[in-house]
């Protein structure tokens, strides 16, 4: 069970390297779902942070039933050239 961070929490702005970063207490990752990834964007004088959304999340599963379906085939004709057919190997 997550507990529920309702109030700011302070912390300090650390130097890492030549750059600067934030140590972000663990109850406030839990409570917001970020894990590894995130997008950081300014808004005025804040700094909104944010996972990264994740692409192609079930794509493996849609594709298998595009397959049993016998629905994975390509929709354009394959035109090849005779630079195709004579000059390219495999």
């Amino acid at each position: 069970m997550v507990k529920l961070i309702q109030k700011p929490i302070r912390t300090r702005i650390v130097r890492i390297g030549n750059s600067q970063g934030i140590r972000i207490p663990k109850p406030l990752l839990e409570q917001s779902g970020i894990h590894t990834e995130v997008e950081i964007e300014v808004h005025g004088d804040r700094l909104i942070i944010r996972a990264t959304p994740r692409l192609r999340v079930g794509w493996d599963k849609a594709f298998a039933a595009m397959a049993e379906r016998d629905d994975d085939v390509l929709l354009d004709d394959i035109n090849t050239t005779d630079w195709d057919r004579v000059e390219w190997e495999w």
